[in-house]
């Protein structure tokens, strides 16, 4: 009996003692050591890869996708449809599977694909509503913008429905517009543009893209608005 007790109490006192080790080594060693390898290594991405203004506020993360949007006349009323705010550039649609209903304080967006088959009429019509939509306020006094000049991603969303950027065509037909409704020679845009895109990842891999954010943040700080 008093064997079989010492034994246990040694079997115990053995798995205590590795409890302790291995939670000192797992839950506190090693995410210290990863944590300061990510800061020292990769500061800006294990930060989130936020975007700072001029001030140095931050702003967002590049890696999602926000709307700029007028204020609603009534922020109560969830029927009431958003209206793009035409003096930034606009990203494209963020459909998603729906708005937030857990926390109403944030008007959020579901990430997630609507599923929706193309020859789905609903999507059919959003397609072609929003295709309207980019060439009614894209065009200016002397820019007109063709629908075949209007790409895909200016009309659909991404699989998340939370794509950062956009590509440099989309990019292009909101120039005029921007630097209308901003005061701005075009010239000024357009190589605002040309320097907030990103090439293929090491020559090859995706497509260009455009940062709506790093975009907008750059038009921000040109516009001092």
């Amino acid at each position: 009996m008093n064997n079989s007790v010492g034994n246990t109490a040694r079997l115990l006192g053995a798995g205590l003692r590795a409890l302790l080790v291995l939670t000192v080594i797992c839950g506190v060693l090693y995410p210290l050591a990863v944590t300061g390898i990510a800061q020292v290594a990769f500061g800006d991405k294990a930060n989130g890869s936020e975007i700072k203004d001029k001030s140095g506020q931050v702003v967002g993360s590049s890696l999602i996708g926000q709307t700029y949007n007028l204020p609603k006349n009534d922020p109560n009323d969830a029927e009431e449809a958003a209206k793009p705010d035409l003096k930034w550039f606009q990203p494209r649609p963020s459909n998603g599977l729906g708005s937030n209903s857990v926390n109403q304080q944030y008007s959020l967006i579901l990430s997630g694909a609507t599923n929706k088959a193309g020859d789905n009429p609903d999507l059919v019509k959003l397609v072609t509503d929003a295709k309207d939509a980019v060439i009614a306020d894209n065009s200016t006094a002397t820019y007109k913008v063709r629908p075949s000049d209007v790409p895909a991603d200016a009309v659909t969303s991404s699989g998340s429905g939370l794509d950062p950027n956009i590509s440099p065509e989309y990019a292009k037909i909101q120039v005029h517009r921007v630097a209308e409704q901003n005061g701005l020679d075009v010239k000024q845009v357009e190589k605002l543009v040309e320097d907030n895109t990103t090439g293929r990842t090491l020559g090859f891999m995706g497509e260009p893209r455009v940062n709506v954010l790093e975009l907008n943040t750059a038009l921000k700080a040109l516009t001092k608005s």
